[in-house]
């Protein structure tokens, strides 16, 4: 999320700059308008994570379970919409470096492995009345 909004062209983290349109964008509009989705996308990110800071730390059990399956429904949906497009684009040749999708793919798929095994620790902890 920073690297969003304080570096975005970088190759790093998050940043943008993995995709070369980014790097040739054609007009002074193209460039205002990627700069506003990649400081929209940013500000989600920000909500987001303040938003599960909050609910982890005051949140009720219930409330707590609820959020870490909203959680791992909502980072899987990255495989439904987004890993097919930068597959595609990483395929074409439009991201730098080459294999850069895969990277991406294995990251959200270990923030999902690390929500569930927190999600059966938690159910198995419970069951087992452990505290």
């Amino acid at each position: 999320m920073a690297i969003l909004y304080f570096q975005p062209g970088s190759r790093l983290g998050n940043g943008v700059g993995v995709f070369n349109a980014f790097h040739n964008s054609e007009s002074e509009e193209q460039r205002l308008f990627a700069s506003y989705l990649i400081n929209w996308v940013a500000g989600v990110k920000l909500i987001f994570i303040l938003l599960l800071a909050v609910i982890l730390a005051v949140g009720t059990e219930p409330v707590r379970v609820g959020a870490t399956v909203a959680m791992i429904l909502s980072i899987a949906t990255y495989f439904w919409r987004l890993h097919p497009i930068i597959k595609q684009l990483d395929s074409r040749g439009c991201i730098t470096p080459k294999g850069y999708s895969k990277a991406l793919g294995w990251m959200i798929a270990g923030f999902m492995l690390l929500f569930t095994a927190a999600l059966a620790l938690h159910m198995y902890c419970i069951r087992n009345r452990i505290q």
